[in-house]
């Protein structure tokens, strides 16, 4: 490609990250050292309004700034983010916090991309990597789609503030943290197969080595510690496991992917959300079972027999892998029925929608293609749980 039109290197990370126990009581501080002020309104859910109120109170009062809490709906959707935004805009707020779950933070982040301002973030579980993102995932919340992904928004900016209270994230269901396990698992599989594929990652660019690079340290530090890190959150204890864990499943994980790009993981994941049977599983538990699909895609598609031998044995790996962490590897334990081909079609071919990030992969992948690679990486799954039926 002649240098005139190369696309330029591009990495994107929040102004500041700040984690530890206990950091929710320095919310105004880490504002202030980003240049924010009140007044402020927290968009946040419900357990998390339960047990940090008091905590965003003392902090605001200190720092002499209004605020207000918007109890979050449940959906980040185009009616919550239009509710957010108008009571930002009723209230008067220069900056929007977003506290809880994914879908609170994609939701507040879109809520003050609208209304043109500055997005703290404050995960109060470890379940995804959307903390550190500018990009918020728009859910349908009614008609016949409901609940499925209905597209993507990538924002201009990334979030002025990052705080993540390891205090809270330890006190948190360990489910969560498997699913940010999940999530993050697949960041590394992604980056790599959207680099050689030369694609865009999610702000225009190619992705930098650094991004690269920690993609692969988040699957590293997740396969090393991530046993250890959710024993150390069931005794609900911040060790050295569970602190390095958060800042692979939030922050490495994070850079990665907005920075090196997605693949055939994350569009198995919104092909999935094409089953209603699937909508009570976490996003990450979803995208665990489609990084063993991506892994299957690349065992099928990939030129050369080594690489198709790598990839299958890897796949092996990851599957024991999650396994151990309590994730699911097969469609039965994603609440999919195996046999039922209109089911398995419906995901196929929102997998391979127009726009979709597995059209990223180093090779063309349609929908037939990704039914062999299901069936594939289900029957692996089923294999490793020693033929056991889900």
């Amino acid at each position: 490609m002649h240098d005139a039109h190369r696309p330029p290197l591009v990495f994107c990370s929040p102004l500041r990250y700040v984690q530890g126990p206990g950091v929710s009581r320095q919310l105004a501080t880490e504002m202030r050292a980003v240049g924010l002020e009140g007044p402020v309104l927290i968009a946040a859910g419900s357990a998390a309004i339960a047990s940090l109120a008091p905590a965003w109170a003392d902090s605001f009062a200190e720092a002499g700034w209004t605020h207000r809490v918007f109890a979050f709906g449940g959906e980040s959707s185009r009616r919550e983010i239009a509710a957010i935004a108008a009571e930002a805009s009723a209230f008067g707020g220069r900056a929007i916090v977003g506290a809880g779950g994914g879908k609170t933070l994609d939701a507040a982040r879109a809520a003050a991309a609208a209304r043109g301002l500055p997005f703290v973030s404050c995960p109060t579980v470890c379940s995804t990597d959307a903390p550190t993102s500018a990009l918020s995932v728009i859910y349908a919340d009614e008609g016949p789609g409901r609940g499925s992904v209905e597209g993507y928004e990538i924002h201009r900016r990334s979030p002025d503030l990052v705080l993540v209270d390891t205090r809270v994230i330890a006190e948190s269901p360990p489910r969560f943290l498997a699913a940010g396990i999940g999530d993050a698992l697949s960041t590394y599989y992604e980056a790599r197969a959207a680099t050689a594929a030369g694609a865009a990652n999610m702000r225009g660019g190619r992705s930098t080595l650094a991004a690269l690079e920690l993609a692969r340290l988040c699957r590293d530090v997740v396969l090393e510690q991530g046993v250890a890190a959710l024993a150390a959150c069931r005794n609900r204890v911040v060790d050295e496991s569970l602190d390095r864990v958060i800042e692979a499943t939030t922050l490495l994980s994070g850079l990665g992917f907005e920075s090196a790009g997605l693949a055939a993981a994350h569009a198995v994941h919104n092909g999935l959300t094409a089953v209603p049977a699937t909508h009570g599983m976490l996003h990450g538990e979803k995208v665990a079972f489609g990084t063993l699909v991506h892994l299957m895609l690349e065992a099928q598609q990939s030129p050369g027999a080594a690489a198709r031998a790598e990839a299958e044995a890897e796949a092996r790996r990851i599957a024991g892998f999650l396994i151990g962490v309590g994730l699911p590897v097969t469609l039965g334990e994603l609440g999919v029925d195996a046999a039922d081909a209109h089911a398995i079609a419906a995901v196929a071919e929102r997998a391979t929608a127009p726009g979709e990030t597995i059209h990223a992969m180093p090779f063309p992948v349609d929908a037939a293609g990704v039914v062999t690679a299901l069936a594939a990486a289900d029957a692996m799954g089923r294999a490793a749980r020693g033929n056991q039926p889900s």
